[in-house]
């Protein structure tokens, strides 16, 4: 996994986003979002434990320097919006439970890091179109995702790195949208 991070840096993929429950993420089209996988302690959660709440997703790995920016800005979108029935989860993608949890120590998140160690949760958020020549689950690496109360996704940003947001605000703003229409 290491050897992607600098790939990373040379590598924009395409920001897609929709605020509406009708529009199509033609680059993301998830059908079925639902997921369950370990967090640090191994106590399985699943996006379905979330269902009637929003949730806000990170693909994410210690190595990465855009996921690492944003670290204080997930927290800080945690601390704001949870009061509203927002839960922010990390889920990281490939690495051991050590890289992991020192990771999460680190950012200080006070929300749960999950572990996709094989990259296939992933993977299935990945749009076909981008990025073919890595593999599917490295092209999440440094998304964002939105799934609304129904599980629907809502939002998802991909890494480009011309108009990377470390501070979450096309984020915060879709998710604002999605809190109003409830």
């Amino acid at each position: 996994m290491k050897t992607i991070a600098p790939v990373l840096w040379t590598v924009a993929l395409l920001l897609v986003s929709a605020c509406h429950p009708d529009a199509s993420l033609p680059q993301a089209k998830v059908q079925d979002p639902s997921f369950t996988l370990p967090a640090l302690d191994e106590e399985l959660i699943s996006l379905e434990d979330y269902r009637g709440q929003v949730v806000v997703i990170h693909f994410g790995a210690s190595w990465c320097p855009f996921c690492r920016a944003e670290d204080p800005h997930l927290e800080a979108l945690y601390q704001t919006y949870k009061e509203r029935g927002v839960q922010v989860l990390v889920i990281n993608v490939g690495e051991s439970n050590t890289a992991a949890a020192r990771w999460k120590q680190e950012a200080a998140f006070s929300f749960p890091m999950l572990l996709d160690r094989d990259g296939t949760v992933a993977a299935r958020f990945a749009p076909p179109q981008a990025q073919p020549d890595l593999p599917r689950h490295e092209v999440m690496v440094a998304s964002n995702l939105i799934v609304d109360q129904a599980g629907n996704v809502r939002f998802i940003s991909l890494l480009d790195t011309r108009t990377f947001d470390a501070q979450l605000i096309e984020l915060q703003a879709c998710l604002d949208k999605v809190l109003a229409e409830s």
